[in-house]
């Protein structure tokens, strides 16, 4: 039931209206509802609170990248969450240049393909470090040759299983590559009109900056819509114990690569010696041939060692570990 006035508001209201103080048109400019214009060709799939959910999974999915990369790169990796946005498809593939790294990968148990697009600045960077250069780029790109492709599917791999982790308070993953692609054209997995989100992440090797995006489409994580919200993502979270993080970082661990040498002997050998050195000659060590030889790992002191073979290769057998107050 509308408000009813009062003659003195009445009165004021015409005296209002006769000396020019209220509007008419004005006051039904208020009243009128505003109209928010809807584009059926953009449906809004997927709202902020869902796009900031992203945002929170892929942060920690930066976080791991740039721990897991140094190690093959040897060189420090900054990862960051730049932005997240919705479009269609197709403004999305109109957009890549040619070339680049366009991962196609099946986001089991979910429907549907979601797509790793890497610029090609930072795959050349990559296939330079492996390749032991500086990790420098190309003044013009060219496209990936034969070579290079086992490489580059190697980077994308290893992005790919990263994946699994960030996921896991929403849904356990299985990741599977599809195929590699450079040329954009070739990557048409989804319909031009359908909605997906990006998150666009930062990536810098050195003195190498470029970006990777994350193309999810709606068909794809449709059924996990409800748990792409914070409230849902933080009580998941929790339920993961101090006990259970230990085991993921110790599952990590043991899956880094250390380089062990065993040291047969030393000996000093002059110049002249060593140029005129020839198959058949024989060089004297300061060991004996029963005695202990040292086992380093990496640069540390660890192990000391009796040599011997195994199946026809070179072995060592440990005979005891060199503690930190032996060294």
């Amino acid at each position: 039931m509308s408000e009813v006035l009062s003659q003195n508001e009445i009165d004021g209201l015409l005296a209002a209206l006769n000396s020019g103080e209220l509007d008419v048109d004005q006051m039904q400019a208020q009243d009128e509802k505003k109209v928010k214009d809807y584009d059926f060709k953009r449906p809004a799939k997927f709202s902020k609170e869902h796009l900031r959910t992203l945002e929170m999974i892929y942060e920690h999915y930066g976080r791991l990248l740039s721990t897991t990369l140094p190690l093959y790169l040897r060189k420090n990796v900054v990862v960051t969450v730049a932005n997240s946005e919705t479009v269609t498809y197709s403004e999305f593939s109109n957009a890549l240049s040619n070339p680049v790294i366009l991962g196609v990968i099946s986001f089991l148990p979910l429907q549907g393909n979601i797509i790793l697009e890497l610029q090609a600045n930072i795959g050349f960077s990559f296939i330079d470090r492996m390749l032991g250069g500086t990790g420098g780029t190309l003044d013009r790109p060219r496209p990936f040759t034969d070579i290079e492709m086992p490489l580059i599917e190697k980077l994308v791999t290893i992005c790919m299983q990263l994946m699994v982790e960030p996921w896991q308070n929403v849904v356990s993953i299985n990741p599977v590559m599809e195929r590699i692609e450079t040329n954009p054209q070739f990557a048409q997995v989804i319909s031009p009109t359908d909605m997906i989100a990006i998150v666009t992440l930062n990536i810098k090797i050195g003195e190498t900056e470029g970006l990777m995006n994350v193309c999810l489409p709606y068909f794809t994580l449709e059924s996990v819509m409800d748990k792409l919200n914070t409230k849902f993502w933080f009580s998941t979270m929790q339920k993961n114990t101090d006990e259970n993080f230990g085991e993921y970082i110790e599952s990590m661990v043991k899956h880094v690569d250390v380089p062990v040498k065993a040291i047969l002997g030393k000996c000093n050998v002059s110049v002249n010696d060593f140029v005129h050195l020839q198959a058949g000659d024989i060089i004297r060590l300061d060991n004996r041939v029963n005695t202990d030889m040292q086992v380093y790992v990496g640069n540390l002191y660890k192990f000391t060692a009796l040599p011997g073979t195994t199946k026809d290769k070179y072995a060592v057998r440990i005979t005891s570990v060199i503690r930190e107050e032996e060294e």
